[in-house]
Protein backbone atom coordinates (compact mmCIF):
# COMPACT_ATOMS: atom_id res chain seq x y z
CA UNK A 1 0.00 0.00 0.00
CA UNK A 2 0.95 3.66 -1.21
CA UNK A 3 0.18 6.14 1.68
CA UNK A 4 0.19 9.80 1.85
CA UNK A 5 0.23 11.14 5.36
CA UNK A 6 0.08 14.79 6.83
CA UNK A 7 1.14 16.05 3.55
CA UNK A 8 2.06 19.73 3.41
CA UNK A 9 3.61 21.71 0.88
CA UNK A 10 4.72 25.54 0.90
CA UNK A 11 5.70 26.82 -2.39
CA UNK A 12 9.39 27.61 -1.93
CA UNK A 13 9.13 31.54 -4.18
CA UNK A 14 6.19 32.57 -2.93
CA UNK A 15 5.78 31.01 0.73
CA UNK A 16 2.41 30.01 -0.04
CA UNK A 17 0.85 26.52 1.60
CA UNK A 18 -0.47 24.84 -1.67
CA UNK A 19 -0.92 21.45 0.14
CA UNK A 20 -3.07 21.33 3.56
CA UNK A 21 -2.42 18.05 5.89
CA UNK A 22 -3.28 15.74 2.52
CA UNK A 23 -3.88 12.21 3.50
CA UNK A 24 -5.02 8.92 1.76
CA UNK A 25 -4.23 5.44 0.90
CA UNK A 26 -3.51 3.54 -2.15
CA UNK A 27 -4.48 -0.57 -1.86
CA UNK A 28 -2.39 -2.88 -4.44
CA UNK A 29 -3.98 -4.17 -7.22
CA UNK A 30 -6.29 -1.10 -7.15
CA UNK A 31 -7.10 2.18 -8.87
CA UNK A 32 -6.95 5.64 -6.98
CA UNK A 33 -8.01 8.58 -8.45
CA UNK A 34 -7.23 12.48 -7.50
CA UNK A 35 -9.93 15.16 -8.71
CA UNK A 36 -9.91 18.69 -8.31
CA UNK A 37 -10.34 21.68 -10.61
CA UNK A 38 -7.31 23.23 -11.64
CA UNK A 39 -5.04 24.70 -9.30
CA UNK A 40 -6.39 22.32 -6.79
CA UNK A 41 -3.02 20.63 -5.74
CA UNK A 42 -3.20 17.48 -7.59
CA UNK A 43 -0.04 18.12 -9.57
CA UNK A 44 1.83 19.36 -6.11
CA UNK A 45 1.13 15.97 -4.70
CA UNK A 46 2.35 13.87 -7.44
CA UNK A 47 5.80 15.81 -7.29
CA UNK A 48 5.97 15.24 -3.61
CA UNK A 49 5.06 11.53 -4.24
CA UNK A 50 7.83 11.26 -7.05
CA UNK A 51 10.39 13.02 -4.99
CA UNK A 52 10.78 15.78 -7.33
CA UNK A 53 9.57 18.58 -4.61
CA UNK A 54 9.99 18.39 -1.22
CA UNK A 55 7.16 18.73 1.13
CA UNK A 56 7.58 20.75 4.29
CA UNK A 57 5.49 18.05 6.91
CA UNK A 58 4.18 14.98 6.24
CA UNK A 59 5.25 11.10 4.61
CA UNK A 60 5.09 8.94 1.56
CA UNK A 61 4.93 5.54 2.90
CA UNK A 62 5.10 2.55 0.85
CA UNK A 63 4.57 -0.55 2.92
CA UNK A 64 4.89 0.91 6.09
CA UNK A 65 8.71 2.57 4.83
CA UNK A 66 9.08 6.65 4.47
CA UNK A 67 10.73 6.26 1.08
CA UNK A 68 10.80 10.34 0.98
CA UNK A 69 14.50 10.37 1.32
CA UNK A 70 15.64 7.65 -1.50
CA UNK A 71 18.01 8.09 -3.99
CA UNK A 72 16.56 8.62 -7.19
CA UNK A 73 17.96 5.52 -8.88
CA UNK A 74 15.59 3.62 -5.74
CA UNK A 75 12.77 5.79 -5.99
CA UNK A 76 13.08 5.02 -9.73
CA UNK A 77 12.74 1.34 -8.89
CA UNK A 78 9.88 1.99 -6.69
CA UNK A 79 7.93 4.24 -8.88
CA UNK A 80 7.09 4.60 -12.36
CA UNK A 81 5.29 7.72 -13.93
CA UNK A 82 3.47 7.93 -16.94
CA UNK A 83 3.34 11.44 -18.03
CA UNK A 84 0.79 13.67 -19.32
CA UNK A 85 2.54 13.93 -22.75
CA UNK A 86 6.31 13.49 -23.93
CA UNK A 87 7.89 14.38 -26.56
CA UNK A 88 11.01 12.99 -27.68
CA UNK A 89 13.80 15.13 -29.34
CA UNK A 90 14.37 12.21 -31.55
CA UNK A 91 12.02 9.85 -33.80
CA UNK A 92 13.05 6.38 -31.42
CA UNK A 93 11.40 3.78 -32.17
CA UNK A 94 8.89 2.49 -29.81
CA UNK A 95 10.81 -0.45 -28.75
CA UNK A 96 13.40 1.93 -27.62
CA UNK A 97 11.01 4.36 -25.85
CA UNK A 98 9.91 1.31 -23.72
CA UNK A 99 13.77 0.35 -23.47
CA UNK A 100 14.27 3.48 -21.86
CA UNK A 101 11.92 2.42 -18.65
CA UNK A 102 15.52 -0.05 -17.72
CA UNK A 103 17.67 2.71 -17.36
CA UNK A 104 18.08 2.44 -13.62
CA UNK A 105 18.76 -1.12 -14.08
CA UNK A 106 21.66 -0.42 -16.05
CA UNK A 107 24.89 0.18 -14.73
CA UNK A 108 26.34 3.57 -16.32
CA UNK A 109 28.97 3.60 -19.03
CA UNK A 110 26.90 0.23 -19.65
CA UNK A 111 24.47 -0.74 -22.87
CA UNK A 112 21.00 -2.82 -22.16
CA UNK A 113 21.36 -6.39 -21.75
CA UNK A 114 19.40 -9.26 -22.97
CA UNK A 115 17.63 -9.14 -20.42
CA UNK A 116 16.73 -5.50 -20.44
CA UNK A 117 15.47 -6.08 -24.22
CA UNK A 118 13.04 -9.35 -23.31
CA UNK A 119 11.59 -7.43 -20.42
CA UNK A 120 10.98 -4.06 -22.80
CA UNK A 121 9.52 -6.51 -25.54
CA UNK A 122 7.04 -8.31 -22.62
CA UNK A 123 5.91 -5.16 -22.04
CA UNK A 124 5.27 -4.24 -25.19
CA UNK A 125 3.34 -7.15 -25.69
CA UNK A 126 1.35 -7.33 -22.53
CA UNK A 127 0.25 -3.71 -23.22
CA UNK A 128 -1.01 -5.09 -27.11
CA UNK A 129 1.08 -2.90 -29.24
CA UNK A 130 3.83 -5.67 -30.20
CA UNK A 131 2.70 -4.51 -34.35
CA UNK A 132 4.40 -0.99 -33.48
CA UNK A 133 7.50 -1.63 -31.85
CA UNK A 134 9.66 -0.75 -34.88
CA UNK A 135 7.22 2.22 -35.81
CA UNK A 136 8.68 5.74 -34.86
CA UNK A 137 6.98 6.79 -31.90
CA UNK A 138 6.83 10.55 -32.92
CA UNK A 139 4.90 8.73 -36.07
CA UNK A 140 1.72 7.28 -34.03
CA UNK A 141 -1.24 8.56 -32.36
CA UNK A 142 -1.77 10.01 -28.95
CA UNK A 143 -3.73 7.59 -27.62
CA UNK A 144 -0.98 4.79 -29.08
CA UNK A 145 1.85 7.14 -27.64
CA UNK A 146 -0.01 6.65 -24.16
CA UNK A 147 0.30 2.70 -24.13
CA UNK A 148 3.81 3.37 -24.91
CA UNK A 149 4.28 5.57 -21.94
CA UNK A 150 2.01 2.71 -20.02
CA UNK A 151 4.73 -0.08 -21.93
CA UNK A 152 8.02 2.05 -20.56
CA UNK A 153 6.25 1.96 -16.96
CA UNK A 154 6.14 -1.83 -16.61
CA UNK A 155 9.55 -2.42 -18.20
CA UNK A 156 10.72 -0.43 -15.26
CA UNK A 157 9.06 -3.11 -13.06
CA UNK A 158 8.31 -0.99 -9.88
CA UNK A 159 5.46 -1.58 -7.75
CA UNK A 160 3.96 1.55 -8.09
CA UNK A 161 2.44 3.34 -10.92
CA UNK A 162 1.44 6.83 -11.14
CA UNK A 163 -0.65 8.80 -13.84
CA UNK A 164 -0.94 12.17 -14.50
CA UNK A 165 -4.14 13.06 -16.67
CA UNK A 166 -3.76 9.98 -18.92
CA UNK A 167 -6.29 10.84 -21.00
CA UNK A 168 -5.53 14.24 -21.65
CA UNK A 169 -5.80 15.34 -25.52
CA UNK A 170 -7.27 11.51 -26.04
CA UNK A 171 -10.40 10.69 -28.40
CA UNK A 172 -13.51 9.08 -26.62
CA UNK A 173 -12.25 5.74 -28.24
CA UNK A 174 -8.71 6.35 -26.70
CA UNK A 175 -9.38 7.25 -23.08
CA UNK A 176 -11.36 4.00 -22.67
CA UNK A 177 -8.92 2.11 -24.11
CA UNK A 178 -6.13 3.33 -21.79
CA UNK A 179 -8.05 3.03 -18.94
CA UNK A 180 -9.24 -0.30 -19.48
CA UNK A 181 -5.52 -0.95 -20.12
CA UNK A 182 -4.75 0.14 -16.83
CA UNK A 183 -7.49 -1.17 -14.69
CA UNK A 184 -6.56 -4.67 -16.22
CA UNK A 185 -2.97 -4.27 -15.30
CA UNK A 186 -3.51 -3.20 -11.94
CA UNK A 187 -5.47 -6.50 -11.45
CA UNK A 188 -2.89 -8.53 -13.31
CA UNK A 189 0.61 -7.37 -11.86
CA UNK A 190 -0.76 -6.38 -8.72
CA UNK A 191 0.12 -2.71 -8.82
CA UNK A 192 -0.53 0.56 -6.64
CA UNK A 193 -2.26 2.21 -9.19
CA UNK A 194 -2.77 6.48 -8.28
CA UNK A 195 -3.46 8.49 -11.56
CA UNK A 196 -5.67 12.52 -11.65
CA UNK A 197 -8.60 12.51 -14.40
CA UNK A 198 -10.39 15.68 -14.78
CA UNK A 199 -13.65 13.75 -15.93
CA UNK A 200 -15.18 12.84 -12.99
CA UNK A 201 -17.03 10.34 -14.92
CA UNK A 202 -14.25 8.49 -15.84
CA UNK A 203 -12.80 8.11 -12.42
CA UNK A 204 -17.04 6.88 -11.49
CA UNK A 205 -15.91 4.01 -13.89
CA UNK A 206 -12.58 3.13 -13.41
CA UNK A 207 -11.58 3.47 -9.83
CA UNK A 208 -11.64 1.47 -6.90
CA UNK A 209 -11.00 4.60 -4.72
CA UNK A 210 -11.53 8.85 -5.17
CA UNK A 211 -9.96 11.48 -3.02
CA UNK A 212 -11.26 14.95 -3.97
CA UNK A 213 -8.65 17.31 -3.29
CA UNK A 214 -9.43 21.41 -3.53
CA UNK A 215 -7.15 24.74 -2.44
CA UNK A 216 -5.15 22.10 -1.05
CA UNK A 217 -7.25 20.50 0.99
CA UNK A 218 -9.17 16.92 1.58
CA UNK A 219 -12.36 17.45 0.66
CA UNK A 220 -13.25 13.83 0.36
CA UNK A 221 -11.68 10.44 0.45
CA UNK A 222 -13.13 6.46 -0.14
CA UNK A 223 -15.13 4.90 -2.88
CA UNK A 224 -16.00 6.26 -5.98
CA UNK A 225 -20.31 6.22 -5.05
CA UNK A 226 -19.61 8.20 -1.82
CA UNK A 227 -16.84 10.42 -2.77
CA UNK A 228 -18.05 11.64 -6.22
CA UNK A 229 -21.57 13.35 -5.39
CA UNK A 230 -23.80 15.61 -6.41
CA UNK A 231 -22.82 18.19 -3.40
CA UNK A 232 -19.17 17.41 -3.48
CA UNK A 233 -19.15 18.45 -7.34
CA UNK A 234 -20.88 21.52 -6.39
CA UNK A 235 -18.81 22.41 -4.03
CA UNK A 236 -15.66 21.73 -5.46
CA UNK A 237 -16.71 22.91 -9.45
CA UNK A 238 -19.19 25.19 -8.37
CA UNK A 239 -21.63 23.98 -10.71
CA UNK A 240 -25.13 22.24 -10.62
CA UNK A 241 -25.16 18.49 -11.48
CA UNK A 242 -27.27 15.61 -11.58
CA UNK A 243 -26.01 11.71 -10.76
CA UNK A 244 -28.28 9.23 -12.98
CA UNK A 245 -27.93 5.20 -12.14
CA UNK A 246 -28.04 3.23 -15.45
CA UNK A 247 -27.41 -0.08 -15.65
CA UNK A 248 -25.88 0.03 -12.55
CA UNK A 249 -23.37 2.39 -13.55
CA UNK A 250 -23.38 5.92 -12.03
CA UNK A 251 -23.47 9.11 -14.97
CA UNK A 252 -22.80 12.60 -14.46
CA UNK A 253 -24.81 15.10 -16.03
CA UNK A 254 -24.39 18.88 -15.63
CA UNK A 255 -27.86 20.68 -15.51
CA UNK A 256 -27.73 23.40 -18.11
CA UNK A 257 -30.00 26.32 -17.61
CA UNK A 258 -31.58 26.88 -20.81
CA UNK A 259 -33.01 30.13 -20.19
CA UNK A 260 -29.21 31.58 -20.40
CA UNK A 261 -29.05 32.14 -24.21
Amino acid sequence: MLEVKGLHFRHPSTEEEIIKGIEFKVDTGEITTLLGPNGSGKTTVFKCITGLWKSQKGEILFKNKNISNLSCEKRAKMLAIVPQEHEPPFPYSVLDVVLMGRASRVSIFSSPSREDYSRAEEAVETVGIAHLKERAYTKISGGERQLVLIARALAQEAPILLLDEPTTHLDFRNQILVLNKVRELARQKGLTVLMTLHDPNLAMLFSDKAVIINNGLLVSNGAPQTVITEDNLKKVYGIDVVIINWNGTNVICPRIDDSNP
